[in-house]
């Protein structure tokens, strides 16, 4: 006869809790790895993003202001005699380093082999770099104008699908789904196939260096007419037909009964449309070609030349242009898991 110990399902409930810990910490840290990367690295110079083996936190060499000098000197440590010695470089010929003494700047020269010396660093989060990315490009017009597309264009896109959604869900006729198959068909068409046409289009209209041009095109997108018609199915047509018999209009059915119960499904399609829209890079470099018409993404471009890349200020800047879809995501998170859970149920 098997007997069974009480003590058995703790230890199985046990290693189930340290298993699922251990791949929970080891997801949060590739998820969360490479933007606490980001952050740390965009406070560093362009000699620390370069060097290797590379550093997590940012580091900078300290400095000494020394009398007869007009810039500060780096300081070092360097062993003489056996007895380690902070001494400040003055010039550096070749192998070699000119050293003195910050406390006696008048004494004798040190002659110090560049590889002889350590280097006196301390962790340092300098705003060197987002002060002199700001200055290095118009920022702020840059921001204005991407804040413009963005939220213009998630408003159109939320009234656009959402009428859409509601048609599609709500109302019966010949070749609704055939229509709505035609919609979710054309998640298939690679973008580049669509780029030539549209931009074809949008010159006829004369919508070139225009920010019509980067909003109007992609207003309606076959994913937010999926997402709020799988919704907007869920909610009972019981609703709507009281609604109609009270004399409510179909306009009045959509904005006071539709919208209020897929705020949702909107919440998340806002959020999609603001992370789409203000990380979009590719449309807004082939529509806009005027300087002053540029969005965050496209002229951050302006930090990468033929011979030279400012890693230090592509970091910088790219962080502040992160910030912005944060926030929004901070403030609608809470709809996400309701608004994709319920999509689609009955």
């Amino acid at each position: 006869m098997l007997t069974v110990s009480p003590h058995q399902p703790r230890k199985s409930l046990e290693w189930s809790v340290l298993v699922t810990y251990i791949y929970l910490g080891l997801g949060t840290v590739i998820m969360f790895g490479p933007v606490l990367w980001l952050l740390t690295s965009s406070f560093k110079s362009p000699a620390e993003l370069v060097k290797f083996p590379p550093r997590f936190l940012p580091y900078r060499q300290e400095t000494v202001m020394v009398p007869g000098h007009d810039a500060p000197l780096p300081l070092f440590e360097v062993e003489i005699g056996g007895e380690v010695k902070r001494l400040a470089q003055t010039r550096r010929v070749g192998i070699q380093a000119h050293m003195i003494d910050p406390a006696n700047p008048e004494g004798e020269r040190i002659l110090v082999n560049i590889n002889a010396r350590t280097p006196i660093e301390s962790i340092s989060f300098n705003l060197d770099n987002y002060v002199q990315g700001i200055k290095s490009f118009n920022f702020w017009r840059y921001l204005r104008n991407s804040v413009i597309v963005t939220v213009v264009a998630t408003i159109i896109t939320l009234i656009i699908n959402s009428m859409a959604a509601f048609a599609l869900s709500k109302y019966k006729f010949r070749g609704r789904d055939a229509i709505f198959l035609l919609f979710i068909a054309t998640l298939m068409v690679p973008l580049p196939v669509i780029l030539v046409p549209i931009f074809m289009v949008i010159t006829q209209i004369g919508w070139n260096n225009s920010l019509w041009g980067v909003i109007i095109p992609g207003a309606a997108t076959p994913t937010g007419v999926f997402l709020l018609r799988q919704y907007m199915v869920t909610i009972p047509d019981e609703l709507l037909d009281a609604a109609r018999i009270d004399g409510s209009s179909e306009w009045r059915i959509y904005l006071q009964i539709i919208l209020p119960l897929a705020r949702p499904a909107l919440a998340v399609l806002t959020i999609f449309s603001v992370v789409w829209r203000w990380n979009d890079f590719l449309w807004p470099l082939i529509v806009l070609s005027r300087t002053e018409m540029f969005t965050l993404q496209v002229g951050l471009n302006s930090f990468q030349g033929e011979l030279n890349v400012q890693w230090h200020l592509i970091l910088a800047m790219t962080v502040l242009t992160i910030l912005p879809v944060t926030v929004v995501f901070g403030f609608l998170q809470k709809y996400i898991s309701t608004g994709i859970a319920t999509t689609g149920l009955k």
